[in-house]
């Protein structure tokens, strides 16, 4: 049974980046290409790896570093606006995830990516990667005002997909942001792998804990 309160359909919620799609590999093939466009050694490479934070380091602030280390010309904000086109088309989706993603929709239940991040860098990653074609709810912080893990972010995902918490799901990598945030808003939840090491405390403890988001679909599809 997927039917929530007064038989509105169940939520179920999914982050983006190394939940849904392998963000770190995606970074480092953009990491390459870049590199390799711009005529420059290995070392750019790496200190980028090393720098990157998976993602949380501030672009502008990457961009500034790696300038500053290697005496790179260009605009910072030119190669932020460059970075948030090129890299999404890094991006690739297994074809088993998609079908996943189906799979609950075709049972019943309403699906939205819930993603922290800036509205064109995850557009483009969710139209590249066919994600956004297999969802009824695309909700990125950046265009919605709100960011993980407060709990409104989950509130505005069901308003617009017409769907009800009660009963539904949260599956995300990162502790703090996708575990607290759907324990906040009353979701049951699980993570995905272990990109974001955290002490376990009751409110970033997660239902269950899988190595691939492959394996949430049979457990959503039997709660």
């Amino acid at each position: 049974m997927t039917g929530g309160p007064a038989g509105l359909p169940r939520l179920a919620c999914f982050d983006l980046d190394n939940t849904l799609i392998d963000r770190d590999a995606s970074f480092v093939a953009w990491a390459e290409w870049w590199v390799a466009r711009a005529g420059l050694g290995r070392e750019v490479v790496e200190w980028l790896l090393a720098n990157d934070e998976g993602g949380f380091r501030e672009r502008p602030e990457l961009f500034v570093g790696v300038k500053a280390r290697f005496g790179l010309g260009g605009d910072v904000g030119a190669m932020v606006e460059a970075y948030d086109r090129e890299h999404p088309l890094f991006t690739s989706a297994e074809p088993a995830v998609l079908n996943g993603l189906t799979s609950l929709r075709t049972a019943g239940w309403r699906v939205a990516v819930v993603t922290n991040g800036g509205t064109l860098q995850q557009a483009i990653k969710l139209e590249h990667t066919g994600i956004g074609a297999v969802v009824d709810f695309k909700c990125i912080s950046e265009s919605v005002g709100v960011r993980k893990p407060d709990p409104r972010i989950f509130k505005i995902a069901a308003e617009y997909t017409g769907a009800t918490l009660e009963g539904g799901w949260m599956v995300g990598d990162h502790p703090a942001y996708d575990i607290a945030g759907g324990i906040a808003a009353g979701l049951s939840t699980i993570r995905i792998g272990n990109h974001h090491p955290t002490e376990a405390t009751p409110d970033r403890t997660p239902t269950y804990h899988f190595s691939s988001v492959l394996q949430t679909f049979p457990v959503i599809l039997a709660s």
